[in-house]
């Protein structure tokens, strides 16, 4: 704390305990992250404190598409839209469902509203939820990154997801629909890996100027057995020019050992739940597998 001092004019306003909305739990094992009381301020606008609760955030029907009637008050829907980006911060399981609603925001229709508020019935099931940091002396970068292919009714676009871990903690996630059309699948799952190759050479830089650098590989999990031999296999290049040539930037990093892409079963690809709708048990489990969990009880004490 003293060598902070001397560079920055700060002031110690002791242990974190409140910042922007994000409540900080201390425990022995670590932090825990949550919006409790941003979450119930979302309920309450929505005027939705009585209704039933659900088990996951979006259905795995059909996606959300632009055909149906308006919504009679598209400020309603944006406002409670942007609330719940907001709420993303700490509760990654609702990245996808999200995404998909902010997808619509210059005119929502009924079906988008009924989607909103699936989002607050799950929410107000699982209000105290929130991210769990733990201690850790682990130096790796472990990502995971799925596409779901032409994904959108409306412009066959697919949409990325991706999430980042140090050593078992979640870091950086994202759930984005592609700017541009692929042409197969191994396109959409090969943009996807270079999406998260990007983010994860902007945290080891990150971390290095933290003096934490990473000294192994970032490992990339991915699904796709195609991407996978794209990324380290230069002879397919005339089968793939229709890629932009700044997706095959990860190349070099694949080359250079700075990146390792494997590949993983679908069943443990922690990223399908910011690409589509999951059951409920793969759902909840996945969600686990986040640290996306209910407070620790009052009990444990603080370190």
């Amino acid at each position: 704390m003293t060598l902070i001092h001397r560079e920055f004019a700060m002031k110690n306003l002791r242990p974190l305990s409140f910042f922007l909305g994000i409540n900080v739990q201390r425990t022995r094992h670590g932090l825990f992250l949550s919006q409790q009381t941003y979450a119930q301020d979302i309920v309450t606008r929505a005027g939705m404190l009585s209704c039933n609760s659900v088990k996951t955030p979006v259905d795995t029907n059909g996606k959300l598409s632009n055909v149906g009637s308006s919504y009679k008050d598209p400020t309603e829907f944006r406002s409670l839209a942007g609330a719940l980006q907001y709420l993303t911060f700490t509760r990654p399981d609702i990245s996808y469902a999200v995404q998909q609603i902010c997808l619509h925001m210059h005119d929502p229709k009924d079906a988008h509203m009924q989607a909103l508020r699936r989002i607050i019935r799950y929410i107000k099931g699982t209000i105290s939820y929130g991210l769990q940091i733990n201690k850790t002396a682990a130096h790796s970068l472990v990502s995971y990154t799925d596409a779901d292919w032409a994904g959108c009714p409306d412009t066959r676009r697919s949409t990325s997801g991706y999430c980042v871990f140090l050593g078992t903690n979640l870091i950086s996630w994202s759930a984005k629909r592609q700017p541009t059309i692929s042409r197969s699948s191994a396109e959409a799952e090969y943009r996807g890996v270079a999406n998260v190759v990007s983010e994860s050479c902007w945290l080891r830089n990150l971390l290095l100027e933290l003096h934490y650098p990473i000294p192994k590989a970032t490992i990339v999990f991915c699904d796709n057995v195609s991407a996978i031999y794209l990324s380290g296999n230069p002879v397919q290049h005339q089968r793939t020019k229709h890629i932009k040539l700044d997706i095959h930037f990860f190349r070099e990093k694949v080359a250079k050992g700075q990146v390792r892409v494997l590949h993983v079963p679908t069943r443990f690809q922690l990223a399908d739940i910011f690409t589509k709708g999951l059951p409920r048990v793969l759902f909840e489990d996945f969600s686990t597998s986040l640290s996306i969990r209910s407070p620790p009880a009052q009990t444990e004490g603080l370190y």
